[in-house]
C-alpha cells in the first residue's frame, strides 16, 4: 500500500466513490468539501507517484490499493441501535464503507415478509447515515456479483448474519480476491429488526 497524505487519500476516495456510485467526480468532491485549488495540488502529486492516471481521471491499480474499502450488508428495513453500531464498527476498518442492500426479492426471502420500505427507500435511508460512504442494492442470485464490483479489503458480517466466514472466504477466491473476513459483534444483541418486528409487529404492519 503506496504512502499517501490525507489530501491524497481523500481524493482517491472521492474518485473511488464517483465510480462505484455513478456519480460526478465533482459532486463528490463538493459534498467532501475538497475545493478546486486542493483537488489541483493533490492529484499533480497522485499523478506523478502513479496512483491516478495520466489524465487524471482514473485511479490505477496502485492507487486503488492505496485506499481500504469495507463491505456491509443487510436489509436494513427497520433501522436500529444495532445497525448503528455494526456500521461504526465496520467503517472503523477502513477508509470506504459501501453497503449492500438486499433487494425486494432478497429480502422477502430472508425475512419471510415483504419489507416495510422497498429497496431504493431503504438504500437511501442506508445512505443517509454518516458513516456510510456509499449504499448499493445488490444483485438477486449470486452475492459475489456486487462484492466484485466493489472489490473490498474487508468484508465485515454483523453478529446475527447468516453468511459463514468460510463460505464467504471461498466466493472471494472465486473472484480472484484476496478479502477478510470480520464478525462484528452487537453491544446490545438483544435489539434486532426480528426482535422489534415480533413485538410491534401489528402497529409496524398493520396486521
Amino acid at each position: 500500500m503506496k504512502c499517501v497524505n490525507v489530501l491524497e487519500k481523500s481524493i482517491l476516495e472521492c474518485m473511488y466513490v464517483a465510480k462505484i456510485s455513478n456519480k460526478k467526480l465533482d459532486d463528490v468532491m463538493q459534498e467532501r468539501h475538497i475545493i478546486s485549488k486542493e483537488y489541483a495540488l493533490g492529484i499533480d502529486k497522485l499523478i506523478r507517484n502513479s496512483l491516478v492516471s495520466d489524465d487524471g481521471n482514473t485511479m490505477t491499480e496502485l492507487g486503488r490499493d492505496s485506499i481500504r474499502v469495507v463491505l456491509a450488508g443487510g436489509v436494513f428495513d427497520i433501522i436500529h441501535p444495532g445497525h448503528i453500531h455494526t456500521l461504526n464498527a465496520a467503517r472503523s476498518l477502513g477508509d470506504i464503507l459501501v453497503v449492500v442492500v438486499a433487494t425486494d426479492n432478497t429480502a422477502v426471502k430472508m425475512k419471510k415478509r415483504r419489507p416495510l420500505h422497498n429497496q431504493e427507500q431503504r438504500r437511501e435511508l442506508v445512505n443517509s447515515l454518516s458513516m456510510v460512504d456509499v449504499a448499493l442494492v445488490g444483485k438477486e442470485g449470486d452475492i459475489f456479483k456486487t462484492v466484485d464490483a466493489v472489490r473490498p479489503q474487508v468484508i465485515a458480517l454483523g453478529y446475527d448474519q447468516a453468511h459463514q466466514e468460510k463460505f464467504i472466504v471461498e466466493g472471494c477466491k472465486g473472484i480472484n480476491l484476496d478479502a477478510t473476513v470480520a464478525r462484528l459483534q452487537s453491544p446490545v444483541p438483544e435489539i434486532s429488526s426480528s426482535s422489534i418486528e415480533k413485538e410491534y409487529g401489528t402497529s409496524i404492519h398493520g396486521i
